[in-house]
């Protein structure tokens, strides 16, 4: 049924414990995860007056490929065959689109957990993915949310 499982990730809590259930299914379905980190232009935004966007994205660049290793050992030690990727944009547009590009069959993904005025300001970006893809979508709470 899922030959390609995508697995975006933020290195949140949340994200965290989305990893055990991606890794979970790719396996029950012998299927390619694709681990992806998205290095968030908001947040270079928000962070590059004070510290500058080049040295926030490669701040950021080392933070995803610290977070991605730690996903794909887990995963390569299950036996599943990984790749990753870290991409630079939008979150939510990044994740769509990279699910398009490798013909992504389900996305895995942890909820932050963003509430009051960030929700309705920002939103959330596992609702974006799911309002503009037609993949299943699976959400992962944090256990104590």
């Amino acid at each position: 049924m899922y030959e390609t499982v995508l697995f975006p990730t933020d290195g949140s809590e949340a994200a965290s414990e989305a990893a055990s259930h991606a890794i979970d299914l790719a396996d029950k379905h012998d299927a390619a995860m694709h681990i992806l980190y998205v290095v968030d232009h908001e947040r270079v935004s928000q962070m590059a007056p004070k510290l500058g966007s080049d040295h926030i994205k490669g701040t950021l660049q080392e933070e995803g490929e610290r977070i991605t290793d730690e996903v794909a050992d887990a995963a390569s030690s299950a036996g599943l065959n990984t790749v990753v990727s870290i991409r630079e944009g939008a979150p939510g547009e990044t994740i769509t689109n990279y699910a398009d590009d490798i013909d992504a069959d389900t996305i895995v993904m942890g909820t932050n957990g963003r509430t009051g005025m960030d929700r309705l300001l920002m939103g959330s970006v596992a609702e974006r993915v799911i309002q503009n893809t037609e993949l299943p979508v699976m959400t992962v709470k944090r256990a104590e949310d």
